[in-house]
C-alpha cells in the first residue's frame, strides 16, 4: 500500500462528467464551419489534450491543416463553451464529493491540474466543489500542458509535499504519463472517458472502479 500526503486531480472525466457539454460546444463549432458533427462517444477520444487539440481532431482534415482555421475554431469554441455549455449538463461523478470530504477530514491538501482552459476550470471548481482545492491550474496560452510535469511539480512544492507522496487521479494516457513524469503515484479512474487498457499501458499503478476504492490502495496521512 502507498502512503500519500496530497491528492491532485484531472478534471474532465475524473472529477466531473462533462463530455456532453464538451461535445455540444464542439458540435456548434462544427456546424458554424459547415462540417459534420460527431457523436458524444467519439468525443471521448478527441478531448484530453487541450481545447486546440480538440478542434484539430474534430474538424475535417482539410480545415484542421490550416492554422488560421484552427485558431478561429478555438476562439469560437471557447466562447460557446463558456457562455452556453460550461455547466449545462456537467456534474460530479458519483462518489467524488464524498471522496473530497474524506480527504478534507484527513487534512489532505487537494489540487486540480487539467488541460481544460484555465478560466473554465476555475469556474467549475468554484461552482461544483467550493473551497475543496488549494490550487486549480488549467491550460493557459503558451503554458506547459500535460504530460509536461512543470505545473504539477510547482503545485506539489507549494503544498509542501514530496512528489512521491502525491496521488494523481486521471482518466487518460496524458494523465498517467504526467503522473509518472512528475514522480507521483499514478491513479487511473475507470469511470472516465478512456478504457482500462489505455491507463495500464501508460503507467497506471492503481486502477479504481469507484472513488471510495482508493482508501484500500493508498494510506492518506495528513502532515
Amino acid at each position: 500500500m502507498y502512503t500519500c500526503h496530497a491528492a491532485m486531480f484531472d478534471m474532465d472525466g475524473t472529477l466531473v462528467d462533462s463530455l456532453a457539454d464538451l461535445a455540444d460546444s464542439a458540435n456548434e463549432v462544427m456546424r458554424s464551419f459547415g462540417a459534420a458533427e460527431h457523436t458524444t462517444e467519439e468525443y471521448r477520444y478527441f478531448v484530453g489534450n487541450g481545447a486546440k487539440k480538440l478542434m484539430e481532431r474534430a474538424l475535417p482534415q482539410d480545415l484542421a491543416a490550416d492554422a488560421a482555421t484552427v485558431n478561429e475554431a478555438l476562439t469560437r469554441y471557447k466562447k460557446i463553451y463558456r457562455e452556453r455549455h460550461l455547466l449545462t449538463k456537467t456534474k460530479p461523478y458519483p462518489g467524488i464529493e464524498e471522496l473530497l470530504a474524506k480527504l478534507k477530514e484527513k487534512n489532505i491538501p487537494c489540487a486540480v491540474l487539467t488541460n481544460k482552459p484555465h478560466e473554465a476550470a476555475l469556474v467549475i471548481a468554484d461552482k461544483l466543489f467550493p473551497a475543496a482545492f488549494c490550487a486549480v491550474v488549467g491550460d493557459k496560452p503558451n503554458g506547459p500542458r500535460k504530460p509536461d510535469p512543470t505545473n504539477a511539480l510547482i503545485i506539489a512544492k507549494d503544498m509542501g509535499v514530496a512528489p512521491s507522496a502525491v496521488a494523481y487521479f486521471g482518466d487518460s494516457d496524458a494523465d498517467m504519463l504526467l503522473a509518472n513524469n512528475a514522480g507521483f503515484v499514478p491513479v487511473g479512474v475507470l469511470w472516465g472517458f478512456r478504457p482500462r487498457e489505455e491507463l495500464s499501458a501508460n503507467g497506471a499503478k492503481i486502477l479504481l472502479n469507484h472513488p471510495d476504492d482508493i482508501f484500500t490502495e493508498i494510506n492518506f496521512v495528513g502532515k
